[in-house]
């Protein structure tokens, strides 16, 4: 009898401890936005993320940022109305009045290019246009205070008769690629006309004379909600390869709003076809981000991907699996660019209006 009672309550224990481990199973999946910061170094598994200070400040709503072929960092300061060149330990450099500017890129000849605005009077109005400009770092000696500013779109009504017919159109990123051609992402409100379709990726090449040929990309959706989309595109971010993929962010209605697109070309096809196929891995999840502003990749082509709206700095692998991501208002508010370098991580810390740099504790020797 005794054994039996013992059976019993062993038995019971067992089925207790079986309902714990399924209940415990079937809660929701980690959340990057559950994790509760307590210190100052941020965990992620086995990674951590150690800030390293000081933090560098002095900026008005930056809007990008990047680390050059050059290797000077580069600063959209968007309400000082600047472009800010800074050395790799922080010192600021130079700097060079642009309106607003939001996105910045560099190519192999140290061009830079800028997407911002400018003012001009037309039948008597004031009227502010958004506008890609140039600015020749090598022509300039690297002073890029002294440089000179060439605005590249809109181009001259001469070339472009329509060029300044619509101030609601707006540039929003920029991306060069190693045969140094230009894609620029556009968007607006006007996505009916089949020709002429605000939301879009426009190319800009040049020949040897240096005048410059402009195309669109195309296969794009300008409205999309999947795959193949130009629907808002917030960032565009090439690769340091022989080769044109571009992987670009999304703030528009799209359930997937970071898309690698990767160049084929063959007997059959020739565009650009998803590198990364819908549901196939944690990139690709539906609604996996919320307003993602920029992609930046190290030197094992790992993809960091800053998002605003959730506050958060994600990191996958190139077969989109997610590797340590972190975040959280207590470390970074709307972080709207994201570079890395020799081991550390850039955040541009957009709503506190700083730089914050990472090491990876994986990283430390």
């Amino acid at each position: 009898m005794i054994f039996n009672s013992f059976k019993i309550k062993f038995i019971a224990v067992l089925t207790i401890i079986f309902i714990c481990i399924f209940a415990f199973s079937c809660t929701n999946k980690f959340n990057i936005n559950d994790i509760n910061y307590k210190d100052d170094n941020s965990n992620i598994g086995d990674t951590t993320y150690i800030p390293q200070y000081p933090n560098w400040t002095g900026f008005n709503n930056p809007q990008d940022m990047i680390i050059g072929k050059d290797l000077f960092i580069y600063v959209a300061d968007t309400d000082n109305n600047r472009l800010v060149m800074l050395d790799i330990a922080g010192q600021i450099l130079g700097e060079i009045n642009i309106k607003s500017p939001t996105a910045v890129a560099q190519n192999y000849k140290l061009d830079l290019f800028i997407v911002a605005e400018f003012d001009t009077l037309i039948n008597d109005q004031n009227l502010a246009f958004s506008a890609l400009y140039k600015i020749n770092m090598v022509e300039a000696v690297h002073n890029i205070t002294n440089a000179k500013l060439e605005r590249l779109l809109p181009q001259d009504p001469k070339i472009d008769p329509f060029a300044f017919n619509r101030i609601d159109r707006a540039y929003t990123g920029v991306c060069t690629f190693y045969d140094n051609s230009i894609y620029v992402s556009r968007k607006g409100p006007s996505n009916s006309n089949p020709v002429d379709r605000d939301n879009t990726i426009i190319k800009l090449k040049f020949n040897e004379k240096d005048s410059m040929i402009v195309s669109k990309i195309p296969g794009l959706e300008p409205e999309g909600t999947g795959i193949l989309s130009a629907n808002q595109i917030s960032s565009l971010t090439s690769f340091n390869k022989k080769n044109t993929d571009v992987v670009l962010t999304l703030i528009g209605n799209n359930s997937f709003k970071v898309q690698w697109l990767e160049f084929v070309s063959n007997s059959d096809f020739e565009g650009y076809l998803s590198k990364l196929s819908a549901f196939s891995c944690d990139l690709m999840n539906v609604n996996k981000f919320g307003k993602p502003e920029d992609v930046a990749f190290d030197d094992a082509n790992n993809i960091f991907v800053a998002d605003a709206e959730k506050d958060s700095i994600y990191k996958f692998n190139t077969f989109g699996d997610e590797l340590e991501s972190f975040g959280g208002n207590e470390i970074m508010s709307s972080p709207h660019a994201v570079a890395h370098y020799d081991k550390t991580l850039y955040v541009l810390d957009t709503d506190n209006n700083r730089i914050l740099r990472f090491i990876l504790s994986t990283e430390i020797e």
